[in-house]
């Protein structure tokens, strides 16, 4: 029986990561594998004969699809065209990224470009490219975030609530889905009142299917869609019984009736649904991005979306991704970066992944953030959710990148998500629905996710949601059962939603809406960026608010390693003296040690960390002394200054912190016998072996090393702690004094 070749054991340990739980493969062009720059994309072409387009990438009139016709009508500005064909793809290239092209002229230009001619210039951009012309492209200055709101047990108060804390969190927009279709009435209601609570302007939708969500903004439930699905191939239009024309026409229907419209798209979606025709996904996704701007949307919620983790299969993937939101964001589409799906096990790729968004802003950071937990997501998971805010906010703080998400305290959050589940208990008392009970607004505002809530009669939730759309409940009559119940501000800015849906200001290119209904859009804010010190930069007071966390803490309340006020812990005797006994091994301790300083990182008291190495000493046989070392904060010269003064020439130095060393007079100061600087772990058995193997050097015996642990994560836990006890020590420092003899007070 032939024996099994042994493994690595850490091949076989790395095997078992989240990563491997993916599939990375090989292009497969036919099938649309391919991220970009796919061997049967076609070569980039537009032919104008008498004012009519007449050939489009590699197709004449007898070949055009219906994407071909309807671009070949709607989609090319002629004009534009000709100025942009007497340019090379390197030269559009380089304007993408030259700071001294405005962001205008490259959006006028992009208006003569092919799909595949925009593809391929793109596909020029390196990585670091593609972030620097997003973030000259973007649409408004100032980035902004989407969220998510939905659960399981569809319970309107924690869907309220959850809606009023990412209102209060900063999110502009609020985004729903149901489980059960007919609950989309009552859900779009809950996140409506519950958006007004946190925060008065934030928009809101309900991603159903398209008549009924055309049918809750008529009502004024919601005020926003982007639930319009664009594809690359005719064949996937028509297994969706669409045509660009009728995307075109709903999305005409959505903004007669003042409700903002972006479409989706993405990457990867033609190859699964069997339909990629062999052509790569940018080269597909660059047919949408036209088409999209052609029908005359404001913008596009694109970036892969549910196909993530398909594009992030195939070489180039996350680059593609990138590609595409760079590419919505030149044809002057608002860009709401995809986040609805699960990227990837690996918390790695998930955030490499992210920071191509991130770091230049986007028009929505994420197209759908998790404000609940994951396994409330009816979404598909996201690739991040609330237990991430902490994370999120603090990469916010790390890089001075505004990521659309506010820090908020415990006890604002808990006010917001209160009021919020009470205000829409009462609107459900107004209309006669099934009681909200005081139970569900406790556990809606104080728990965690939709198990803490008690279960509710869902059939009778569901002919409430029947009624509502037979009583033709709309926004308004949400306002005034606020108002009757006490509600009033939480009234005035749901009917603040229903103006702004008249007026329809929002209907711009990247608009949100400020708390004071002030529309920010890229008609009145523009991205403007022209280089450095230009455009939006995080600064002044937003930035103060971004940066101030609530576990941000006070360092100068910080490290005050046990100081409790009281006389020090050891009395000085006189300076010390060489001592003469070949058994006496010197304890030395620096300048604050026991004094202004009490205990070490790990919250041992001083006396019982001298206790312990003098009775280590001494069960060595030797005599321990201790000095206190004044002239420097350093261990390494604590424990050589010790050792000089020691009889045996051997001591133990002890930094404040708990940083030990064994040292002997005749190495140089920087060398020794014995050192412990992962102090964190040092216990007090520790010290107490350290002074037993400082006895044994004194007596020049065999010593074995004191047994250490590692903690590589302890210098990321502690490096602040470390810092500001040292600086403590090192400001204790008397130079050029002479040690002190010492002892326990």
């Amino acid at each position: 029986m032939s024996e099994v070749p042994r493994r690595s054991e850490r091949f076989v340990a790395r095997e078992a990561r989240e990563l491997r739980k993916e599939l990375l493969i090989s292009p497969w062009p036919e099938l649309g594998l391919v991220a970009f720059d796919g061997p049967n994309d076609p070569e980039p072409e537009l032919v104008v004969e008498d004012g009519r387009v007449t050939r489009i990438d590699g197709r004449g009139p007898d070949e055009f699809d219906v994407i071909d016709h309807f671009l070949a009508l709607h989609g090319l500005d002629l004009d534009a065209a000709s100025e942009a064909a007497a340019l090379t793809d390197e030269a559009l290239a380089h304007q993408l990224v030259d700071v001294d092209v405005p962001r205008d002229e490259l959006v006028r230009l992009s208006r003569g470009l092919t799909p595949a001619r925009l593809a391929r210039v793109v596909s020029m951009l390196d990585p670091v490219e593609l972030m620097f012309a997003l973030k000259k492209l973007r649409a408004r200055r100032r980035p902004a975030n989407q969220a998510h709101v939905t659960n399981l047990k569809e319970n309107p108060a924690l869907l309220a609530a959850d809606a009023a804390e990412a209102a209060a969190r900063g999110f502009a927009e609020v985004e729903t889905t149901v489980g059960v279709a007919r609950y989309a009435p009552l859900n779009a209601l809950a996140i409506l009142v519950g958006s007004q609570s946190g925060r008065p302007g934030v928009l809101t939708q309900c991603a159903v299917e398209e008549r009924r969500n055309l049918q809750l903004a008529i009502r004024g439930l919601v005020t926003y869609a982007e639930t319009l699905s664009v594809y690359g191939t005719e064949p996937v239009f028509i297994d969706g019984d669409d045509t660009p024309w009728s995307k075109a026409l709903l999305a005409a229907a959505y903004a007669s009736r003042g409700v903002k419209v972006r479409f989706t798209s993405g990457g990867g979606s033609e190859a699964l649904m069997g339909h990629a025709e062999g052509k790569s996904m940018l080269y597909l996704e660059a047919r949408c991005l036209a088409t999209i701007r052609a029908a005359g949307s404001q913008g596009v919620q694109n970036g892969s979306i549910s196909c993530v983790a398909l594009a992030l299969s195939v070489p180039g993937g996350t680059r593609e991704i990138l590609a595409e939101n760079v590419l919505a964001a030149w044809l002057d589409l608002e860009v709401a970066s995809g986040n609805d799906a699960i990227a990837s096990h690996s918390e790695i790729r998930k955030t490499a992944k992210l920071m191509g968004q991130f770091l230049p802003g986007t028009d929505f950071v994420t197209s759908g953030y998790s404000v609940m937990p994951r396994r409330d997501n009816t979404f598909g998971g996201g690739n991040y959710d609330a237990d991430d805010l902490d994370e999120w906010l603090t990469v916010q703080r790390d890089w001075q990148v505004d990521g659309g998400i506010e820090p908020v305290g415990e006890e604002e959050v808990l006010g917001v998500r209160g009021r919020a589940a009470t205000a829409v208990q009462a609107v459900f008392s107004a209309f006669g629905f099934p009681a909200i009970s005081d139970e569900e607004v406790e556990a809606a505002t104080h728990g965690s996710d939709s198990r803490d809530l008690p279960d509710r009669d869902r059939a009778a939730d569901v002919a409430a949601a029947d009624r509502m759309l037979a009583d033709r409940i709309s926004g308004l009559d949400v306002a005034l059962a606020l108002a009757d119940a006490g509600f009033a501000d939480v009234a005035e800015a749901v009917l603040g939603m229903q103006r702004q849906r008249i007026a329809a200001d929002y209907l711009q290119t990247s608009a949100i809406i400020a708390p004071d209904g002030t529309v920010e859009a890229a008609v009145n804010d523009p991205n403007e960026y022209a280089g450095p010190g230009t455009g939006y930069r995080l600064e002044g007071d937003r930035w103060a608010r971004l940066r101030s966390l609530p576990h941000e803490l006070d360092p100068r309340a910080l490290a005050n390693g046990g100081t409790d006020g009281g006389p020090p812990l050891l009395a000085e005797l006189a300076p010390a003296g060489r001592g003469d006994s070949p058994r006496e091994v010197v304890v030395a301790v620096g300048p604050a040690f026991g004094d202004g300083l009490r205990e070490t990182i790990n919250g041992l008291r001083h006396e019982e960390v001298l206790a312990a190495v003098v009775a280590g000493v001494r069960e060595g046989g030797a005599e321990p002394r201790l000095v206190r070392i004044r002239r420097s904060s350093d261990v390494a010269f604590i424990a050589h200054d010790g050792a000089r003064l020691s009889g045996s020439g051997v001591a133990v130095g002890l930094q404040s912190k708990g940083t030990a060393v064994i040292h002997r007079a005749d190495l140089q100061p920087l060398d020794n016998l014995e050192l412990f600087g992962m102090a964190p772990l040092l216990t007090l058995a520790s010290y107490r072996a350290i002074g037993g193997n400082a006895a044994g050097y004194a007596f020049g015996e065999p010593v074995g090393p004191v047994p250490t642990e590692l903690d590589n994560f302890a210098r990321a836990k502690l490096i602040v702690t470390t810092t500001l006890l040292h600086a403590r020590e090192t400001a204790a420092i008397v130079p050029d004094a002479p040690a002190i003899d010492v002892t326990l007070a």
